[in-house]
C-alpha cells in the first residue's frame, strides 16, 4: 500500500475525475470537487487540475490515457480494471497507480468455468444442432477427474480454482515465481514445460506484461498433449494467434477464448471458423456485478485518499 499525504482539512482543494456520475455513487467523501468524464471529446474541466483520476471503463487505451496526454499529473490514477496495460507508459512519475484488484474476480472466474464446461461438454455443438433440428447424442468430455493448469495464479486465478473445486478435478498452479498457497504449491513460469503435458485444460489468467506477451507460442502449444483445451480469459496478446490457429486447424487442440489478437476479431478472420474453438467477445468482466463492486472500491479508495490513509491495490514494479 502507498501513503498519500493529504490531510482531511485539505479535501476542499481536491479535484476527482470519475467516469460514473456523482449521483450514482452515494457515500463518497464530502469536500472534493467531483468531475464527471466518461471519454467525451470535450473535457469538462482542465485535466491539469485533476488530483485523483479514474479512467473511463470499456473505452480503450486512447480514451483512458487522453487526460494524461493533455497535461494531467494526478497524485493517483485508479483504474477500474485488474490489468493496467492500457495505461502503462502514460502514468507520470510520482503518480500512484492503483488497480481494481478483486472487483472482477467473480465475473471473470465464472466465465472461465463457463467456457471450460461449455467446450468440454459440447454446448456449441448442441446449440448448432438445435438450430438445424439435429439430435446430437454422444459421449462428451467431463471436467471431473481432469487436470486443470491455471497460468497466472493471482486473485483471479485463485477465484477460478475456488469454482473448480466442486467439480472434482486436480489443479496445477503457475505464477511468476514459486510459492506456497493454501490450496497447494504454486509453480514458477519456468516450470511450464514440465507441467503442460500433464494438463487436460490450460486456463490463462496472467496479466499482460513484457514477460507474458506471446507466452503461448508454438513451443508452449507443442508441449500440450492432444485434445487439451486452452482457455484464455487473460489478454489476447498472451497467445500467438498464428501458432494457435495451426494447432486448431490440425484438430490437435481445442480453445475457448474470451480475448483474441487482434481484438475485436475482424470479419473474415480464420479464427472465427477454426475447428474446436469457442469465442466470446471479451465479456469476462462485463456483468451485473461490475457497478456495485466498483462503487464500493471508489468509496473506499477516495475515503482513504481524503483522510490521508494508505491506498489499497497499489501497482508496483516488483
Amino acid at each position: 500500500m502507498a501513503h498519500i499525504a493529504n490531510p482531511a482539512s485539505a479535501a476542499a482543494g481536491i479535484t476527482v475525475w470519475l467516469p460514473i456520475p456523482l449521483a450514482d455513487i452515494p457515500g463518497l467523501p464530502e469536500g472534493p470537487t467531483y468531475v464527471h468524464w466518461d471519454g467525451e471529446d470535450i473535457f469538462p474541466a482542465d485535466p491539469v487540475a485533476a488530483d485523483f483520476y479514474v479512467p473511463p471503463y470499456w473505452k480503450g487505451p486512447e480514451v483512458a490515457t487522453r487526460p494524461l496526454r493533455h497535461g494531467a499529473r494526478p497524485r493517483v490514477v485508479q483504474t477500474l480494471t485488474a490489468g493496467i496495460d492500457h495505461v502503462r507508459g502514460h502514468v507520470p512519475p510520482g503518480t500512484v497507480l492503483c488497480n481494481a484488484r478483486g472487483v472482477h474476480n467473480a465475473s471473470v472466474a465464472e466465465l472461465a468455468l463457463t467456457l471450460t464446461l461449455a467446450s468440454l461438454r459440447g454446448i456449441p455443438h448442441f446449440v448448432h444442432g438445435q438450430e438445424v433440428e439435429q439430435w446430437r447424442a454422444g459421449v462428451y468430455s467431463a471436467l471431473a477427474d481432469r487436470t486443470v493448469l491455471i497460468v497466472g495464479y493471482g486473485a483471479i486465478g485463485r477465484a477460478i480454482e475456488d469454482r473448480l473445486t466442486p467439480f472434482e478435478c486436480d489443479v496445477l498452479r503457475v505464477a511468476r515465481t514459486a510459492r506456497s498457497a493454501p490450496l497447494g504449491p504454486v509453480h514458477a513460469l519456468a516450470d511450464l514445460p514440465d507441467l503442460l503435458p500433464r494438463a487436460d485444460v490450460v486456463i490463462l489468467a496472467t496479466p499482460l506484461t513484457d514477460a507474458t506477451v506471446g507466452l503461448v507460442d508454438a513451443a508452449f502449444l507443442a508441449r500440450m498433449r492432444d485434445g487439451t483445451l486452452l482457455v484464455n480469459i487473460a489478454r489476447g496478446r498472451v497467445v500467438d494467434t498464428k501458432a494457435l490457429l495451426a494447432e486448431l486447424e490440425a484438430k490437435r487442440l481445442r480453445a475457448a477464448l474470451d480475448v483474441t489478437d487482434p481484438e475485436p476479431l475482424p470479419v473474415g478472420h480464420p479464427l472465427w471458423h477454426a475447428p474446436g474453438v469457442l469465442i466470446s467477445p471479451h465479456v469476462g468482466n462485463k456483468t451485473s456485478a461490475f457497478l456495485p463492486r466498483v462503487k464500493r472500491l471508489l468509496r473506499s479508495q477516495l475515503g482513504r485518499f481524503v483522510a490521508g490513509e494508505p491506498l489499497e491495490n497499489v501497482v508496483t514494479d516488483d
